[in-house]
Order: C-alpha cells, then structure tokens, then sequence
C-alpha cells in the first residue's frame, strides 16, 4: 500500500508530521523527496523565461534533427 505523508528531518531523525496506522514492527519501504523552500520556488520563478529571445529555437531543433542524420561510426573495412 502506497501512502504519501509530511515529514521533517531533523538531528539524523524523520519526525512525521502526520499520525499513521502501522503495526508495530512492521518493516517500511521510505522514499524521500525534499520539497523546494519558498526561496528556491522564487528563484526558479524568476529564471523562467531568461533565455526568451537569445535562442533561435526552430534553428536549435533543424540542427538537432540534422546531427541525428550525421554517422560518427567507423567505415567497416572487409
């Protein structure tokens, strides 16, 4: 049974930050993901967009089709 719930970390410990339903003992699978701070979001936020207007964009995708045409094997010489 899969089931997301909040957690912090905190002095090598996780704290749940949510009451759960689990037998005693029973062994758990963790996964962890950190969740951006409100400053990282800002940050991203205002990097969105940056590149607009320095890049030919359909010029980028005609060449990375062409490269993909392009052989980088050796000839086979029998």
């Amino acid at each position: 049974m899969l089931k997301k719930i909040r957690a912090r970390f905190s002095h090598g410990v996780i704290e749940l930050l949510e009451k759960v339903n689990v037998p005693e003992g029973k062994e758990l699978e963790v996964t962890i993901e950190e969740k951006p701070t409100k400053a990282e979001d800002e940050s991203f936020l205002k990097a969105a967009g940056s590149w607009k207007g320095l890049v030919d964009a359909e010029k980028m995708i005609n060449n990375i089709y062409a490269d993909r045409h392009l052989s980088t094997r050796h000839e086979v010489k029998l």
